[in-house]
């Protein structure tokens, strides 16, 4: 009596079923709380998100102020749906093109947050950045009227610089302003150097956000713009992966590659000639037939040898009467009855017959077995 140690269905089952039941209720409270919190956008600095990092309270806190809020992604939108009022731009440096150029002659307010050098030199290239700094709370220290309407707020980031006498600067950290705002006949350029204001997180900290407000409500209209980099105007300078890897990175996979080659076919095994080794035994051909014979005999397999006769007759037949190897039984038997001129019937109980019944009917048929064929070489 042998027992199985192996896991039936019952057994997995019992086992899997706790955790596949712990997995499924996790499954369907995430889908809960995706569909509870209804469509919604993510991402930093976004009008829709409700992450830390977006700016879902700024937006809604201007709405309610009667401003309209336009979210956009694209340079399309943006110069789509700038019509005089404000624009913000998270992210002026991924602003594909002279984007920022277009877009500057359209608005009244352009506000870009933490822009680097080439933003600064397409649209305000009196002022460059000097590097970065920490963000922290800093005193406004101008005559900006939403800067002193706000006090004290979270800024640093980009620090500027400015020989501009027009321009006005805020938010010292050090000496070097990270909040620059320039007026003139084509309107007002505002550039911070960090957004952390206008988040989520950092909205109710100090006066950020009246400094928010003030500086996106002052039109009604305010295009909100995000720059993506699925933006479609971004395709042609789009690279591929093998453009982005180092230099050095792929000489090092390359000289890597070599080596990897060089030790496998240093270890690879050496295939020599052909060499030909007697075998152990030679087994004749009569003797497996007699060896199965007798296996057949010992068994009482007369119908099963009687069978295996018979096929053996019948291939050798087809072959020589030139018919295919799946030819039908009456086929064949026509056509040997023809050659030979035996009864159809005959000929059949021959080939197709039933299994002879004892020793004595498998002689007396493969005596006729032989005779059929050697009719049919006659013939």
């Amino acid at each position: 009596m042998t027992t199985s140690v192996s896991p039936d269905l019952r057994r997995i089952w019992r086992g899997v079923r706790v955790p596949l039941a712990l997995l499924l209720l996790i499954v369907l409270v995430a889908l809960a709380l995706v569909l509870s919190r209804g469509d919604q956008t993510s991402g930093e600095l976004e009008p829709g998100s409700y992450e830390p990092n977006g700016s879902h309270a700024l937006s809604h806190l201007l709405q309610e102020e009667g401003v309209d809020v336009h979210p956009v992604h694209t340079i399309a939108e943006a110069l789509a749906q700038v019509d005089g009022g404000t624009l913000v731009i998270t992210s002026p440096d991924q602003v594909p093109g002279n984007g920022l150029v277009d877009l500057r002659r359209r608005v009244a307010h352009l506000v870009l947050l933490a822009p680097g050098p080439e933003a600064l030199s397409q649209v305000l290239p009196t002022v460059r950045a000097i590097g970065s700094g920490d963000v922290a709370t800093l005193d406004p220290g101008c005559t900006v009227g939403a800067a002193v309407g706000a006090g004290s707020a979270t800024l640093g980031g980009t620090r500027f610089r400015t020989d501009d006498p027009e321009a006005r600067q805020c938010y010292r950290d050090g000496s070097a302003p990270t909040f620059v705002q320039v007026a003139d006949r084509s309107g007002t350029v505002t550039v911070l150097g960090t957004g952390a204001p206008l988040t989520n997180d950092r909205l109710a900290e100090e006066g950020n956000a009246a400094l928010g407000m003030r500086l996106l409500g002052d039109h009604q209209r305010l295009v909100w713009y995000v720059p993506s980099p699925t933006d479609p105007a971004l395709g042609g300078g789009q690279k591929s992966f093998y453009d982005l890897i180092p230099p050095g990175w792929r000489y090092g996979a390359f000289t890597a590659g070599i080596a990897v080659v060089l030790l496998a076919l240093w270890r690879a095994r050496r295939l020599g000639a052909v060499v030909s080794e007697p075998l152990p035994i030679v087994v004749r051909a009569a003797e497996t037939a007699e060896g199965r014979a007798r296996l057949y005999r010992r068994g009482g397999a007369a119908g099963h040898a009687a069978e295996t006769l018979r096929e053996a007759a019948r291939a050798r037949l087809r072959t020589r009467l030139g018919l295919p190897r799946d030819a039908e039984a009456a086929a064949v038997v026509e056509t040997v009855s023809a050659r030979t001129g035996r009864n159809p019937a005959e000929v059949g109980g021959v080939l197709y017959g039933p299994p002879p019944a004892d020793e004595a009917g498998l002689v007396r048929l493969a005596d006729e077995l032989d005779s059929v064929e050697r009719e049919v070489e006659r013939s």
